[in-house]
């Protein structure tokens, strides 16, 4: 991993660039492959403070550019890296639990074995139970307007006391609609 620490209009002191790079370490733990890091600390003279900039380049995804803005460097530093690892657990999370999560291969893999289906056939049959659903009994217009209302759903659909089959839907101006 290439490390690069540039001050702008601010001079970098020995016990600074220790800190820098005592944080930069810590990026190393997710063990995503670093190509390089980029620290950019600078001073604003309009705005009385310091601003530390990292850009970290990682191999097959895109660059990670972090900017803090602080009174104290120190404290800049801290935020900043902070802020990078958390966006670094992020992706490494996402990309363990990519391949981890089977996907593809996992189904080629079921699909491999030899699967007897008259056996499986025969033994779902008896563990098959008819039950109605609430979907074919009529029901007031009303009773599914209150149940629409009270849960989180879109449209419910329903038949009504005539046998027809209707949906009741929410619209985008807050009212309800009936097909």
């Amino acid at each position: 991993m290439n490390i690069s620490l540039v001050g702008r209009h601010i001079d970098l002191s020995d016990a600074v660039k220790d800190h820098l790079m005592h944080s930069i370490d810590t990026l190393s733990k997710y063990h995503l492959d670093l190509i390089s890091v980029n620290a950019v600390a600078s001073m604003n003279e309009r705005k009385k403070g310091v601003m530390i900039e990292f850009t970290i380049n990682i191999a097959g995804k895109n660059t990670i550019v972090i900017t803090q803005r602080d009174n104290d460097l120190y404290a800049a530093i801290d935020i900043a890296i902070d802020r990078a690892q958390k966006a670094l657990r992020k992706l490494h999370d996402k990309m363990s639990d990519h391949k981890n999560g089977g996907g593809i291969n996992e189904a080629k893999n079921a699909a491999a074995h030899a699967v007897d289906l008259h056996a499986a056939s025969e033994a779902m049959e008896d563990e098959i139970v008819p039950t109605e659903l609430d979907l074919y009994k009529p029901q007031e217009i009303g009773e599914v307007l209150e149940r629409l209302k009270e849960s989180g759903k879109q449209f419910e659909v329903f038949y009504d006391n005539e046998g027809k089959m209707r949906v009741l839907f929410k619209r985008t101006d807050g009212r309800f609609g009936l097909y």
